[in-house]
This record gives structure tokens, sequence and C-alpha cells, in this order.
């Protein structure tokens, strides 16, 4: 194993750096979680912050509760106007209230990574991110084709889930509901993608994979041969189907 090992916080600092240094984002385009050990916790990082500085102080403990569940601990009294666009004033901002200490507000995006977390116990890591290639073949109305056998064994398959408000509790209640059928790679309408997995590493694998599906599928449309572009090898998913294989 040669991904960065150790902290959790470490791990998804190393994705973020990854994915801003390979221009798969942005500095600040998108945020990431890992659930703790123990499963009634996650890692968020942190309202604002750039996905290629993250460091351990970055991240925000969250409680994973219901929404009609009390939180396990009394959440930071928060002062002020605008965190990552939502008003928090001292209210709820999308689970920001079950922060355990330590001052930190969440992304104002937490209520995709909660939601997610709650739908599936086997997810360990969600990554939310907005890919460029993803996003421009999502406003173009064209669907990700997984030419390879890497974009078949990693994403498996990909759904979409139309527009929301980004950061509303009815987004990241479609995205969940998406996911719950065992699919770990969405498309959010005009936004980004979430991507699910059980490991930072595998996490970072699907994203990575996701946006090479996009752009190879993009290269197919401005070539005019998109109707022409092959899906993986069907003996290759046949194999996939069957159990598991390797690349």
């Amino acid at each position: 194993m040669n991904y960065v090992s150790g902290d959790l916080r470490d791990q998804l600092a190393h994705l973020g750096r990854e994915v801003v240094r390979s221009g798969l984002v942005v500095g600040s385009g998108g945020n990431l979680s890992a659930r703790l050990p123990a499963g009634d916790s996650c890692w968020v990082t942190a309202a604002g912050s750039w996905l290629d500085r993250l460091d351990r102080d970055c991240f925000a403990e969250v409680a994973i509760v219901e929404p009609d569940a009390p939180a396990p601990v009394d959440g930071p009294s928060i002062d002020g106007a605008d965190v990552d666009g939502a008003d928090v004033n001292g209210a709820d901002v999308n689970g920001a209230d079950n922060v355990f200490g330590g001052g930190l507000v969440p992304s104002s995006e937490v209520a995709l990574h909660l939601a997610a977390y709650r739908a599936r116990p086997d997810v360990r890591v969600v990554v939310h991110l907005h890919p460029q290639s993803v996003l421009l073949l999502d406003a173009l109305g064209e669907s990700i084709r997984l030419v390879t056998t890497d974009h078949a064994f990693y994403l498996r398959r990909v759904a979409r889930v139309p527009f929301r408000l980004p950061g509303s509790e009815e987004l990241a209640e479609l995205a969940a509901t998406a996911a719950s059928d065992g699919t770990n790679c969405l498309v959010l309408a005009q936004h980004g993608c979430s991507v699910l997995a059980d490991s930072v590493e595998l996490a970072h694998k699907r994203a990575t994979n996701l946006e090479e599906a996009a752009r190879l599928t993009y290269r197919a449309l401005l070539a005019g041969r998109l109707a022409e572009l092959p899906d993986a090898p069907a003996a290759f998913l046949d194999r996939l189907e069957a159990g598991p294989t390797s690349v």
C-alpha cells in the first residue's frame, strides 16, 4: 500500500492537495469528510477551506445523528453573518449545532455528507468536488460513458441528482436516496459530484476516474463520434458482476 497512512485528516489533506495539483478542481472547489472509527461522528472540512491548504486544524468533528435526534453535546455558539453562504447567527447550519467542540464551523455542504453516512453504514468517506469536465458534460445534457476497465471497476455506475440549492437538506436527501442502492458516484446537476467509498484512497481513485471518464466522453463529443464510443467490454463487466476482480 503506497497511499498516505495515519490520521484520517492527513489522508484527506493529501487528497485535497492532489485533486488541486492535478487540475481536477480549483482550490476551494469542494469539501471532504471521513467517518471516525467509532462510527458516530465524522471529520468535515471547515467552512471556507482551500483543498490544497488543509491540515488537521481545518476539520470539524460533527456528530452523525438523525435530523430529529438530539446532539450528543451542545454545539458552539456561532456569531456572525455568513459561513459558506449560509446565515448562521447562532442557528443550526445543516448540522453545525452538532459540532463536538473546537469552535470550527463545518462546510455549508455538511448535510450532504451526513445524509450519505446515515443512508449507507458501509460508507467511511465522502468526497464532494466540483470537477470541470463532469460539470461541463452535465450542463450539455450528456451522460458520462464508462469506457475503460478502470472506469468500470472503480465507478460501476454513475447516477445524476437533479439541481437543488447547494447546502440544502433537499439536495442531501436526494443524493442519499440515489446512493442507497449502492451507487458510489453521483453527479449533482450544475454543482459537482459526490463520491462515496470505504477509504480515502478508494474515494480518491473514484473521483479521479470519474473526471477521466468525463474527459474522454467530452473528447468523443468534440470529435463528433460520441455515438461510437463503446462502453467497457462486456466480458469485463460480467466478471465484475460475478465477484471480486482486479485491474
